[in-house]
C-alpha cells in the first residue's frame, strides 16, 4: 500500500495539515460566512486541534520508541473525542422540532460561568442552536463533515502506526 512508503515523519506532517485546512475552513465560516458557531461546534474544533498539534508534536520528535505509541493513542482520542462530538450534533439536528431544546447560553458563558463538569453536561444537554443547519455541502451538514473528517484522521491515524511498527 502506498502509504507505507511515505516517511512516517511526512504522514505525522500530513495528518497536522489536514487538522489544519479543516481548522482554517471553520475559521473560515466563522468569520467570512459569519457563521456562529454553538457550543458542540467550539468542542469539535478544539478535538479537531488536539489531534493537530498531537500530529506536529509526532512530527517534531520524529520518535522511533514507544513515543509512537502514545501519539499514536493521544490522536486517536482526540480524534474519536471530535468524532463523538459530531455524531451526538447530528443527533441533534436530526430530531423533531418539538424535541429540540430550547437555546441556552454561549460556550464561553457556559465555561466562565459554571464549574467545567457542570458546563459540559449543560452544553452535552444540547440547545436549539446546535440542532440547527446552517450550512450544507452535498446534503450534509458541517457537523457531518466533520465527523468524516474525524473518522479519517483516526483510520489515517492508525495506518500511520500500523505502518511504522512493521
Amino acid at each position: 500500500m502506498y502509504i507505507n512508503k511515505i516517511e512516517t515523519r511526512v504522514q505525522n506532517f500530513i495528518g497536522f495539515s489536514v487538522c489544519l485546512m479543516m481548522m482554517g475552513y471553520a475559521l473560515y465560516a466563522e468569520y467570512v460566512l459569519l457563521l456562529v458557531p454553538c457550543p458542540l461546534c467550539v468542542l469539535q474544533r478544539i478535538a479537531v486541534s488536539t489531534a493537530g498539534l498531537f500530529f506536529l508534536i509526532a512530527f517534531i520528535h520524529n520518535s522511533q520508541s514507544i513515543s509512537k505509541i502514545i501519539y499514536a493513542s493521544l490522536i486517536g482520542l482526540s480524534s474519536l473525542a471530535g468524532s463523538s462530538i459530531a455524531a451526538w450534533h447530528i443527533y441533534l439536528q436530526n430530531l423533531p422540532i418539538d424535541k429540540v431544546p430550547s437555546c441556552g447560553p454561549g460556550f464561553d458563558y457556559l465555561i466562565g460561568n459554571f464549574p467545567l463538569g457542570e458546563a459540559l453536561l449543560i452544553i452535552f444537554s444540547g440547545s436549539g442552536e446546535c440542532a440547527t443547519v446552517d450550512w450544507s455541502l452535498l446534503s450534509l451538514s458541517m457537523p457531518a463533515w466533520v465527523l468524516i473528517g474525524c473518522l479519517g484522521i483516526f483510520i489515517f491515524n492508525l495506518m500511520i502506526y500500523k505502518s511504522s511498527a512493521n
